[in-house]
Order: structure tokens, then sequence, then C-alpha cells
């Protein structure tokens, strides 16, 4: 039997400066149903239409594994353990993103975000690179080739941490990658901060067509022809985007963007927009001095670290199990709450958090995933005997 816990979703209205609705939702009663507890530190979710019975976790370590109609399967479909950065205890390098191509059924083509080690680091300078790599299926399809990789984009980091990570192909068949600010506090990379520096790909959410080895820019890419810009960018001013997902119904791009030490923030990812970092953080100043934004784009809600120390984006709901969460967006914290974000008349948004029975910090919350049918899965991991999980929100 899977284990199932019981979560009431509690109408909590959080009033800031960006626009809210003002009546809060009514309750919702959902459970966690535990799929399996036999992960390590699960750090991204993926499922593809050729094989509909299988869900495919990332592991920060290395490891892709499969769960297969309900059970974990012992071989993983890769292992780069040994290729793969990531230090015993905390550590925000390793596999962090997954990602099949849309025609994996036909050309079994997959792509990872890794950080990988460099012959000579130099401090503050250069301490490993972000790759997306190239893989395919072997004949098994529970099993990678490994054989069979190609480096798609290799990005310098200055330090270890900011690494943002995650990928998703679009409705437009092109794969979009968010990257971090290049780590440390305050982003003090260059005179504006990374960021805010289009000469770079650090702070910014990317967009390639990789139906050509390495890839090419989409034409409509917003900084196409500047020569003072990376072509390769889609929106900037990002501090740690760590999660993002497409409305799959909308398409709208929502990322949960970590913030420095006081504010993290959901934003809606626009082709060329600068989400204000380090300048901005959320809807508060943060680097004064700095030259300002021109028209930065606002989050739809933030929250401050009270309530939470690390944002972990979401996706928005679109299954058919728990109606009375379509449409909204469901999100968490590193620290242990979740929340769901409901729209309403003229952008406003309300902010509701889900009670999950325990105490915040039992679990830090990773990341969330999607399934064929609009379903949503937690990735956490069990504090008491760091165990990483993953649950699946059912009614």
């Amino acid at each position: 039997m899977l284990k199932k816990l019981t979560i009431p979703i509690l109408s909590t209205l959080i009033m800031s400066a960006t626009a809210f609705s003002q009546v809060p939702d009514s309750p919702v009663k959902v459970k966690l149903e535990l799929i399996t507890d036999q992960l390590s530190h699960p750090t991204a979710f993926a499922v593809t239409k050729k094989n509909p019975d299988m869900l495919f976790v990332t592991e920060q370590e290395g490891r892709i594994r499969i769960i297969q109609k309900g059970k974990l399967v012992d071989a993983p479909f890769l292992d780069i353990r040994k290729e793969v950065l990531k230090k015993e205890g905390y550590d925000e390098r390793g596999l962090l993103g997954l990602a099949f191509h849309p025609d994996y059924a036909s050309n079994g083509k997959f792509y990872v975000y890794c950080s990988v080690p460099v012959a000579n680091p130099v401090k503050n300078q250069l301490d490993h690179q972000s790759e997306i790599r190239e893989y395919m299926v072997s004949s098994n399809p529970l099993a990678a080739d490994v054989a069979k990789m190609s480096k798609v984009l290799v990005i310098d980091e200055p330090q270890s941490n900011h690494n943002g990570g995650d990928l998703k192909f679009g409705a437009d068949g092109f794969l979009y990658i968010s990257v971090g600010d290049g780590g440390g506090a305050n982003d003090q990379h260059g005179e504006i901060g990374n960021a805010q520096n289009l000469s770079n790909m650090l702070g910014k959410i990317l967009r390639i067509n990789v139906n050509k080895l390495p890839y090419t820019i989409p034409a409509d890419n917003p900084f196409v022809g500047d020569a003072k810009a990376k072509p390769e960018i889609y929106a900037y001013g990002l501090r740690n985007p760590w999660r993002f997902s497409f409305d799959s119904k909308t398409h709208q791009l929502f990322a949960g963007e970590v913030g420095q030490n006081k504010y993290e923030e959901v934003d809606i990812i626009t082709k060329g927009g600068n989400y204000g970092w380090r300048p901005i953080e959320g809807l508060h100043p943060f680097n004064e001095k700095d030259p300002q934004p021109k028209n930065p784009i606002a989050p739809i809600t933030e929250y401050p670290h009270p309530e939470g120390l690390s944002i972990t984006g979401g996706f928005v709901y679109r299954g058919k199990a728990i109606p009375a969460l379509s449409g909204k967006y469901v999100f968490g914290d590193m620290m242990g709450p979740i929340w769901s974000l409901s729209p309403g008349k003229d952008d406003k948004w309300t902010r509701n958090k889900l009670s999950i029975g325990r105490d915040a910090g039992y679990w830090h919350v990773y990341s969330f995933g999607e399934d064929l049918s609009g379903e949503l899965y937690v990735l956490t991991v069990i504090l008491e005997n760091t165990k990483g999980a993953l649950y699946k929100i059912v009614p």
C-alpha cells in the first residue's frame, strides 16, 4: 500500500505591494501519496509520451532513476556520478535538470544539466562548469546509451552556488534553460553584476534550438543581432531561478526566483523581460547604486523570509483529479511549506498555504513534477533519515 498524508489547503491571504485578490479561496482537501522514499536528493522530474508508465527522476549525485508502474527500478537509467561535481553535505552543484526531446519517441534524445569540475579552479573566477548534455536512449528503454553523449552548451561558473539548472522544452520546440547569477552574495560580478550584463549567460533564462548540434539560435530570440548581447538570452535580471515550468494550457512560463536575504518571488517570464536583480529584490530596492533597469517586470507574488528561505518553483495544475486546484500555480519553499497561487481579475493573484499537518522543516522541498495527465508530484528530502522521497498530490 502507498502511504497517504492528508493535506488541507488553508486559505491564507498575504498582502504585499503586488496586487492580490481580496477574497481567499475556500479550503481544499488533498493528500500526498508516497511513491518511493528510496531516492537520493531528487532534483528534477520528467515523463515521456513514449513510456507513459515511467516516471524519471534525477538524483543530484548524478543518476537518473525510473519509477515504473509505481515501483523504483533498481538499475539507474543513467549514471554519471563519476563525472558530476557534488560534495557531501549541502552543495548546490550536481545533476540538476532533465528534459526529453519532443520527438523522443522517434529520435531517443534527452538532455541533462550537470555541474562538472574544472582542471584549475580559480577563486571567484572559475569554480566549475555547467554543462547541458545530449544523450540517447539505448535499445533498452530502461537504460541510456552513455557512449552517445554530446555537449550542447558549457557555461563557466565563478562560484559553487546559484546554478539554476532547470531544462524544459516549450510548445515552440525550443529548449529553455535556467542559469543562476554565478553565485556568492549580492551578485558581485563586474560593475553591474552578471544578471544585468547581457554579454554573459549568467542570471538568465536561455532559449536554444537543439535540432542541430551543438545548437542554433531561434530567429526571434530578443537579442539576436545585438553585438553586445548573447543571442541565447530569452530573459534576464534573475538571481537564481530554481525550477520553472510551462502552463500546459496557456504556455505561460512560471519561475521560482530565489531571493538574497529578505524576499522570495514567483515570476511569469516573457521574451526579453528584465526581472530586476540586482538593483531589485522582489518588489523592493536592493542595490540603489546600480543603474536602475527600465521597465523591470514585477513578480506576481513574493513572500518574506520568516515564511521561508529559498523558493522552489512548481507547476500550474491542469489535472482532472482535483478540480478545485485547476488553473492554480502550486509551488513551495526548500524549508517545507507549499502554496498555491490563484489568478484573479486584473492579473491579481491570491497565495494560499497548503498545510501538511507537520512543522515546516520536517522535509526539504527540492522540486515538483507534472505527469502526462497534468497531475503533480513533490520531490523532497525527509530530514529525519535524509531519504529522498517522491510524493503525488491526490484527492
